[in-house]
């Protein structure tokens, strides 16, 4: 069987425990996988090899496809350093409502946030002008937008959904502008797939209005930022979150994929057994998709999400499982399947 090589990005915190997690689930696929350890601890990175990023990015683009655990930011972040070295210019980010998680929002919410991971004011810190006042520029550029726009409606294409671009293009008129000419541009290329363009502040009120009008929603950085973010407090936990984070060759094809698990490294529980091992094995499930394996993929999910619905999930989420004991669960529910 030939083995699938994945650049592993260690991290802080209850990176460790997600890891073993992840392991444990690999360890029942039917797939084998070559993981390529690279140490990106606060600890290594401020004392360890000036090179690091260096080999962490020839090894993901020679291998095109990577895992990341959550990563402490102090000096500068591991994920922007990763995301400008690899050239990352694409999120996907699923946000869908899990029976089983309590929530205050009563909706079943099912969005997948495609969001132009690079511009906006976060590529720009600003400055300060005399002692006052302060600026930033919002950058807002054609490629990641035509990237981002291409990747929203041939995702759709293939799960049939619709797509929603928005942003605040009658007030932002150069850059989120830009952004919706862009997007109206691309749909030309995919008449079948519907598209509709919302103002962002109406949007947000929409959703929480009626979320199962909306399925793709296609988004520049910083209202990408929020949104989901947002989103994810609906469903009632930002820590079952992924995230899917691409880069691109120049005919607009995935080049790079890179999956991590949206929430932090909660150094407060690390090394307890506490965590919630749910969004990277979710990430991990998104790889799977990648590689072709959806079967794979659907199956780590339906475990997964069926474990939770059935009360057998860990503490956070409202159940009495430790880490390890949540992933020998769906470990156990994967077993005969895959």
């Amino acid at each position: 069987m030939k083995e699938i090589a994945v650049a592993e990005l260690l991290g802080d915190g209850i990176g460790p425990e997600l890891r073993e997690s992840l392991y444990a689930v690999m360890d029942v696929m039917p797939v084998k996988f070559r993981m390529i350890p690279f140490d990106l601890s606060l600890e290594n990175r401020e004392s360890g090899d000036r090179d690091l990023f260096n080999k962490v990015a020839a090894s993901m683009k020679e291998h095109k496809l990577a895992i990341k655990y959550p990563t402490v930011t102090r000096t500068s972040s591991p994920n922007g350093i990763i995301r400008r070295m690899c050239s990352f210019s694409v999120i996907l980010r699923p946000v869908i409502s899990i029976k089983g998680i309590k929530s205050n929002f009563t909706e079943q919410v099912f969005l997948y946030i495609v969001r132009v991971a690079t511009g906006g004011t976060y590529d720009d810190p600003g400055r300060m002008i005399g002692k006052d006042a302060a600026v930033s520029i919002r950058i807002v550029e054609r490629d990641p937008c035509r990237q981002a726009a291409r990747f929203a409606f041939d995702f759709a294409r293939q799960k049939k959904l619709n797509v929603t671009s928005s942003s605040k293009h009658t007030i932002q008129r150069a850059t989120d502008g830009l952004f919706e000419a862009v997007v109206a541009d691309m749909h030309k290329s995919f008449p079948d797939v519907r598209h509709r363009v919302e103002l962002f502040d109406a949007l947000l009120a929409k959703i929480i209005l009626k979320p199962e009008d909306y399925q793709v929603v296609l988004v520049l950085n910083e209202y990408g930022d929020f949104l989901s973010d947002m989103a994810s407090g609906l469903i009632g936990s930002i820590g079952t979150g992924a995230s899917g984070n691409y880069s691109f060759t120049d005919a607009d094809a995935v080049d790079i994929a890179m999956f991590d698990p949206a929430g932090g490294t909660a150094p407060d529980i690390a090394g307890q057994n506490k965590c919630n091992p749910t969004a990277i094995l979710l990430a991990f499930g998104m790889l799977l998709d990648h590689i072709d394996r959806y079967d794979l993929g659907h199956e780590l999910r339906l475990a997964i999400l069926s474990a939770i619905a059935d009360g057998e999930c860990t503490r956070d989420i409202g159940g009495k499982l430790g880490t390890k004991e949540f992933t020998r669960v769906v470990c156990d529910r994967l077993k005969g399947k895959v």
